[in-house]
This record gives structure tokens, C-alpha cells and sequence, in this order.
């Protein structure tokens, strides 16, 4: 039998990675892993965790107004942000440290520099040279910008938490999650803020009632929304603005230009030429089920596969793989009901099948919605809508999607996700007894069918 330096060597310590290599050490596999930039990838250092601080901070806009309905008396509130930001880079700074000793005290072996795949058994990093039994591909995603005039002048989420100085005006370009959440943060933090999308709506693949109830609470809360529309050009003004010049014509001057508009594996470099390794037009490695590459030797996972882009998903994928290595089979993830969020302002979530899929997958579903006015919104004489739908299978009585738009929707979906793996039916959420008064009581409360015609946005 041939000897390799490990057992298993793992590129790319994000959230997918550092599972994979501590699971796998701790189950006696002699583990390394490599991580070019800060451990904790894309969700610790420039993606979930700094988003939602930066969601709780601009949240507080809108609670010192709505204090004042309940007695309060608060002073003009003054925003420093760089008060934010620092206190957010601690915190990452802390996170960093928990990973770093998550492997170590496993026993990973790790090695900080950029690491590139010399071959089917065979990793370097920096010049030098490892050899692996097998080796898995975790290297997560990087923002993608198109290629307008002037685009060297724009950022990107990776940029936008370390900003040395908040914008006052600020135009984010994208259709999808993260474009709706940097949106509701910069315009809840005090910036002029524009979402530029070129689709008629946005949250593409989202269920069609919430990408609309979504659409009017953002222009509610003062976002600017311009859809049908794409930026031509961008243009460095000798004060340092931003001249933006739209597709249909228009010109408007900003201080900052973002683009959300996606991410791609992250896999440039890599060395994949080396391999036999096979990857799909936008660049995601092409795996099968046990997610083996066309290398036997190499895996991969998270958002360098593509398959849905979200931490828990990858950490999911990591545990399948150390069972697969380890001869254990057992349950392979489950990719049809995972339940996601949008922490936009306000927030979105979801689990399980759009009315646009139930209708393709079922001859006879029934819709039930509610939009009402949370009671928080009462005396503070608020006017933002709390929108909760279900969509069951008439058949069965299966309940075969829950989407909600409006405070806590993340905290109270996360529930919700469970009954449905669980198989709950209709006649279930009828008989199990509210927490009154909540919003969400209100999905166990939900007895008449809507009528209204299934309208689409399109794609």
C-alpha cells in the first residue's frame, strides 16, 4: 500500500471545510488543511456573520421611532460607523481564533498559504509539496461583476463591511438575497439607497406573492427601487462621486456602487487543469452523489459545487462526506426542503415549494395567505405588513411550503422547516394550539382558502 503524508487534505478552511477536517480528524484520519485568506471563509469574515450585526444595527432607525408610541423619549440618535465596523472586526477576530482552535484541537494540521492541486494525489502550497490519499474542494464562492465601463470604481459584499467611511448615497446593483439585504442596510443606516435590477422583479426562484409584498415593505422603509434596469457605465468624478449612467438613459451621481449580482466557485487557480475533474459553464465542479469529482481521488463541496448556497448546507455536505470516507452510508442531504432567509428589512423566509413548483408537482393545491399589521406596529402607529402563506397538497393534505415576510420570519420559518420534513399536514397545523399573541400563531391559524388567480412575474 502506498504512503501518503494524509489522509485527507482539505482546501479551503470556510464553514464546509473546517467541518469536513475536524470530523474527519477526530475520527482518527490524518487531516490538513489549507486556507489562503482568514479561517471561517465567506459566512465568518465577509458574509453572514457581518451582515446580520450590520441588520441588528440598522434596525435601531426604526425602533428609536417606534419608541416614542410606547413612552419613550429618545434623544436625536447620531450613527458612527465606524464605531460599527471596528466593533464587527472584533468579533470576526474572535470567530478567527474559535476556528483556528477548532482545528487544532482536533488535530488538523494547518497550513496557511494558497494552495493549488499538483495532480490526483499530490497539493502545494506556496512552493511546497503534500501528498493525500484524497483531497476535497472547499473553497466556497467569490462575487461576480459583469464587465461595465468603469467597474474597477464599484465593491462588492466582500468590500462593503470594510468601508473606511459610510456612504450617504448609495446605489446596489442585483436582484438576489444579497442585494436586498446590503440594501435594507444601507438605507436603514442612513444612506440614500437605489436597488438597480434588471429583471421585472426581484428574489428570482422566490414564491411570487413574497417577492411582491417584499418589493412594497422595502419602498415603504425609503429604498429606491428601479427595476427592467442595468448600469452602462460608471465614471470617477473629480470629487471623488460616482456618476452613474442607467441603461435607459438616466444619470445620477452616488458615492458608492455595489454589485450583488451573484457569485461563482471559487476555483481560478486551483489547479484543476491537473486533474480529471469536470466543472458546469459558470465554473461549479461537477460531483456525483457521494460528492466524488470525476477524479476518484478528489471531492468537493458548499458553493464550489453550487448546488444551494448556503452555510448549513456545505457544513450538511461536509458530515456526508467524512461518513461516506469512513465507509459509513448514511442519509445523504436532502436538498428539497431546506429552509432559507433573506435578512432584508424586513426580513424573508421560506421552506419547502413556491406555488409556481406546487402547481407543476400537484393537480390541486390550496392556498392560504395572510397579510396583517404585527401588534409591535400598533401603538407605535406603524404601517408595515406581516405576510404569511401556505401552500398544501389537497390530496394528501400535506403541508408543501411556508413562507413568511415580516419580523422574526428566520426564527419562526426555522420551526416550521421541521413539521414539514416531518410530513405535517393541514389537519396538523389546524389542531396544534397557537402562542397567542405572536405572528406566529398565525400559521396554525389559517382556515380560509384564497381564491385569488396565480399571477407570475416570470423568470
Amino acid at each position: 500500500m502506498k504512503s501518503y503524508d494524509f489522509d485527507l487534505f482539505v482546501i479551503g478552511a470556510g464553514s464546509g471545510g473546517v467541518r469536513t477536517a475536524r470530523m474527519a480528524s477526530e475520527r482518527g484520519l490524518r487531516v490538513a488543511i489549507a486556507e489562503v485568506s482568514r479561517l471561517g471563509g465567506t459566512c465568518v469574515n465577509v458574509g453572514c456573520i457581518p451582515k446580520k450585526l450590520f441588520v441588528y444595527a440598522a434596525q435601531f432607525t426604526e425602533a428609536f421611532q417606534q419608541a416614542r408610541g410606547y413612552g419613550w423619549r429618545v434623544p436625536e440618535a447620531a450613527f458612527n460607523w465606524s464605531t460599527l465596523r471596528d466593533n464587527k472586526d472584533a468579533e470576526i477576530e474572535r470567530l478567527n481564533g474559535v476556528y483556528r482552535a477548532l482545528l487544532v484541537d482536533s488535530g488538523c494540521q494547518l497550513i496557511e498559504g494558497h494552495a493549488t492541486i499538483k495532480g490526483a494525489h499530490t497539493v502545494a502550497v506556496d512552493g511546497r509539496s503534500w501528498s493525500t490519499e484524497r483531497m476535497v474542494i472547499a473553497t466556497g464562492g467569490w462575487p461576480f461583476v459583469p464587465n461595465v465601463p468603469g467597474r474597477e470604481h464599484a465593491i462588492t459584499s466582500n468590500d462593503f463591511f470594510l468601508l473606511e467611511h459610510f456612504p450617504k448615497r448609495a446605489v446596489i446593483v442585483g436582484g438576489g438575497y444579497i442585494a436586498l439585504e446590503l440594501a435594507s442596510i444601507a438605507a436603514g443606516l442612513g444612506a440614500q439607497t437605489r436597488l438597480v435590477y434588471r429583471g421585472a422583479l426581484f428574489l428570482r426562484g422566490f414564491d411570487e406573492d413574497i417577492r411582491r409584498v417584499a418589493a412594497e415593505e422595502m419602498m415603504r422603509r425609503g429604498v429606491f427601487l428601479n427595476f427592467g434596469c442595468e448600469i452602462s457605465a460608471i465614471e470617477k468624478q473629480a470629487d471623488g462621486s460616482l456618476l452613474v449612467t442607467f441603461s435607459n438613459g438616466r444619470r445620477e451621481s452616488t458615492d458608492c456602487v455595489l454589485y450583488a449580482t451573484g457569485r461563482l466557485p471559487n476555483v481560478a487557480g486551483l489547479g484543476l487543469e491537473n486533474t480529471r475533474i469536470r466543472q458546469q459553464a459558470h465554473g461549479a465542479i461537477v460531483v456525483n452523489e457521494h460528492l466524488q469529482t470525476d477524479e476518484p481521488s478528489i471531492y468537493a463541496i458548499g458553493d464550489a459545487v453550487g448546488r444551494t448556497q448556503l452555510t448549513p448546507v456545505a457544513l450538511a455536505e461536509g458530515m456526508q462526506l467524512v461518513r461516506h470516507l469512513l465507509g459509513d452510508e448514511g442519509p445523504q442531504v436532502d436538498y428539497e426542503m431546506v429552509p432559507s432567509a433573506v435578512f432584508s428589512l424586513p426580513a424573508i423566509a421560506t421552506v419547502g415549494l413556491t406555488e409556481a413548483q406546487a402547481r407543476l408537482r400537484y393537480k390541486d393545491v390550496v392556498v392560504y395567505k395572510s397579510s396583517f399589521r404585527a401588534l409591535k406596529q400598533t401603538l407605535a402607529e406603524g404601517n408595515e405588513r406581516t405576510f404569511a402563506k401556505l401552500l398544501v397538497d389537497h390530496d394528501s393534505d400535506r403541508v408543501v411550503g411556508v413562507h413568511m415576510v415580516g419580523a422574526d420570519a428566520a426564527e419562526i420559518i426555522q420551526g416550521m422547516a421541521i413539521a414539514l420534513r416531518a410530513g405535517a399536514t393541514k389537519q396538523v397545523f389546524d389542531t396544534t394550539l397557537g402562542v397567542h399573541p405572536t405572528s406566529a400563531e398565525e400559521f396554525v391559524a389559517l382556515r380560509k382558502p384564497s381564491h385569488e388567480p396565480f399571477i407570475t412575474t416570470g423568470p
